[in-house]
């Protein structure tokens, strides 16, 4: 009898929300614009509910407010990480995942790893892992190939440089810089954790999102004189700028 599957360790890059307090219609008024702002991002993409910021003593979290809420917004919430063991239980009533703890001690150890280790690219969307195209210094990576559409790369502790065009519904990731040396057509995501010097730079914008730690615009925001520019994408006092490039 021919294998009907196959069991393989992969890794993928989840959105997360980080819970910072327990009032979820104010979660909800504040994430529904943002949702709003950029609904394509935001459909059907599986989602980690961060609870390591919250109080020890914080008590249940309303997960099915929660949870339907983030359903009702586009979004798949899968799992939690960083909650007590109270707050675990209520997740599993839920059937959400608990995943690796988040404290900010775990935070901090994760970060460390990650820029300890070479950059890799996560799994595309067919669920096989998408190798860099080639070498290059340790925390960053270079790629000189296409990337396709439902691609996900991500340069874990460095740069990220393609080398060629990146199609709609590519999504790049890095916790430093990203280079496009191509038509960048997809989602470009810099300063993944937080670096807010981080910056993007491209040959020909017409991207569907471009973020810089946390700060993003959507294709509808961005002017379209700066379209098909080459330009470069930086935060200015926590403000997101595109600037064209000579």
């Amino acid at each position: 009898m021919s294998p009907a599957f196959e069991l393989k360790a992969s890794s993928f890059t989840l959105p997360v929300i980080r819970l910072l307090a327990l009032d979820m219609d104010a979660v909800e008024a504040q994430l529904a614009p943002k949702v709003e702002q950029a609904p394509g991002f935001f459909q059907n993409t599986p989602v980690v509910i961060d609870l390591g910021a919250l109080p020890r003593d914080s008590g249940i979290v309303a997960f099915p407010q929660l949870v339907g809420m983030l359903r009702g917004l586009g979004m798949i919430p899968v799992g939690v990480r960083g909650g007590s063991a109270q707050q675990n239980e209520a997740a599993r009533a839920m059937e959400l995942a608990i995943l690796g703890e988040s404290t900010r001690a775990a935070r901090a150890a994760e970060s460390t790893a990650d820029r300890a280790e070479p950059a890799q690219a996560s799994a595309s969307s067919d669920g096989h892992p998408e190798p860099p195209a080639a070498h290059g210094r340790l925390g960053s990576l270079l790629v000189d190939r296409p990337v396709r559409s439902g691609q996900r790369l991500y340069a874990a502790g460095g740069d990220l440089t393609v080398v060629g065009p990146v199609s709609s519904g590519a999504e790049l990731m890095a916790d430093g810089n990203i280079h496009v040396y191509g038509p960048l057509r997809g989602r470009v995501i810099a300063g993944l954790q937080g670096d807010l010097g981080a910056r993007i730079f491209c040959r020909d914008l017409k991207a569907e999102l471009v973020s810089v730690a946390g700060h993003y615009r959507v294709s509808e925001n961005i002017p379209a004189e700066l379209k098909g520019r080459s330009v470069q994408v930086f935060l200015d006092h926590e403000v997101l700028r595109i600037e064209p490039i000579g």
